[in-house]
């Protein structure tokens, strides 16, 4: 009797057990079902500058732990894939009125080697649409920004052929105005990957070095007299 019983009440839990795996299997068929570890199968995955709630994320280090810390930052040293590897310099930190990274970067030779024709229509195009805005496709700072002083932008950008201290600049130096910035000029590094700024420098001296081999016009204002 208590035999019967015992199978009875295992046939039971084994119908009930049944049951709720077949109910529980006709739920969505898209749903993955209850997750162990939820965070390795959805990432906190964000664009790249959308906002972020502040109430649950913070880049702080401080706020670590009572925050979602995400700082969007590579890891220091990494490269990104077929890109080069990152320019040696930081940043001059704010108030470092000596530029200290700045002049040290006129030591920074240029790691690519002369352009070939198709990097150098690549460069051409690049250049074009990144900086053509404001220095001009001349490169004579009369782009559409400017516009010979008729542009929404008031101040000249600079002349990269005739200004004085743009056309003896080196190399480094220049990359480091477009990675970081100089004066009203934002940094172009999320724009431009290292190598494509690189291009651009070499692009850029190129046409420096094609302006200064021209020989002088001739005065044509006044006729010789004999």
């Amino acid at each position: 009797m208590n035999k019967k019983f015992r199978m009875k009440k295992i046939a039971i839990i084994t119908g009930i057990v049944t049951a709720g795996l077949l109910l529980s299997s006709c739920r969505d068929k898209k749903s993955t079902g209850h997750n162990y570890m939820p965070d390795m199968a959805y990432s906190r995955a964000y664009e790249t500058y959308a906002a972020l709630d502040s109430s649950r994320f913070t880049g702080d280090t401080l706020e670590k732990g009572g925050k979602i810390y995400y700082d969007r930052m590579p890891v220091a040293g990494t490269v990104a894939r077929e890109d080069m590897p990152a320019f040696p310099l930081a940043m001059d930190k704010i108030g470092d009125s000596a530029a200290t990274n700045y002049n040290a970067s006129v030591s920074v030779p240029n790691p690519l080697p002369a352009l070939s024709a198709v990097d150098y229509l690549e460069a051409a195009r690049l250049y074009l649409v990144n900086c053509g805005i404001c220095h001009g496709d001349k490169l004579d700072g009369n782009g559409p920004l400017y516009n010979g002083g008729n542009g929404p932008y008031q101040a000249a950008p600079k002349n990269l052929i005739a200004d004085p201290v743009v056309a003896k600049m080196p190399d480094g130096q220049m990359f480091y105005s477009i990675t970081y910035g100089k004066n009203a000029m934002g940094s172009y590094a999320s724009q431009l990957s290292t190598k494509q700024r690189w291009m651009i420098v070499h692009y850029i001296k190129e046409k420096q070095g094609l302006a200064n081999s021209k020989p002088a016009a001739a005065d044509t204002s006044a006729v010789a007299k004999k």
